[in-house]
């Protein structure tokens, strides 16, 4: 589908461009576009790789185990349908530390691992349980503490400060998270009140 709505807006686009008589400057946005896409690309890379390789240090130093035991009472409160010692908890509690560090790219595998593992636990149900619903929540709204890829963006393009917005990812994305969790708590009460108790 969505492939399909990028398809449309492509052609919508070229139509249109074909019909007010500007190709030219359609044809000068694809090869710019291109050329900045692959700077920006070899930008982030340059800072992916830095944190990934901290990430890896972190984790063979210890460090990785001892924050996900930190946060391992929050998440079996926020997922008590989740048995203790379950590998799923392990890796909702990898995604979220990725998160925190602004590595989606490394957090998307151990969200999709995380996903599996719950899934098996709703018995392979087509239908999202309550602890794939609060996941998705959680891991779309995500505290991030540090924005590696923002802070690479801002890089490439030359900011005086990229560092800066540090501050207000912190505070937005603490807040998002808390909506979030009390938006999913909210209709899973409501829900629970009708007798849909799953």
């Amino acid at each position: 589908m969505v492939n399909l709505i990028w398809v449309m807006m492509a052609v919508v686009g070229i139509v249109f461009a074909a019909i007010n008589g500007t190709m030219e400057e359609v044809n000068k946005a694809v090869f710019e576009s291109a050329k900045e896409a692959v700077t920006i690309s070899i930008g982030m890379i340059s800072v992916l790789v830095f944190w990934l390789g901290l990430m890896a240090i972190a984790e063979r130093a210890g460090l990785l185990h001892k924050v996900a035991r930190l946060f391992m009472p929050i998440v079996r409160r926020l997922f008590p349908e989740v048995p203790p010692g379950h590998p799923a908890l392990g890796y909702i509690v990898s995604n979220m530390v990725a998160n925190m560090f602004g590595l989606g790219n490394a957090a998307t595998p151990m969200g999709i691992k995380a996903m599996e593992q719950l899934k098996q636990l709703n018995g392979g149900r087509d239908e999202a349980s309550r602890s794939m619903v609060t996941f998705l929540a959680i891991n779309t709204s995500s505290i991030t503490l540090i924005p590696a890829t923002v802070i690479s963006i801002r890089m490439t393009y030359g900011s005086a400060a990229p560092g800066e917005i540090i501050g207000t990812t912190v505070v937005a994305s603490t807040i998002s998270t808390i909506g979030a969790v009390l938006i999913d708590r909210y209709y899973y009460w409501k829900r629970t009140r009708k007798g849909g108790k799953r």
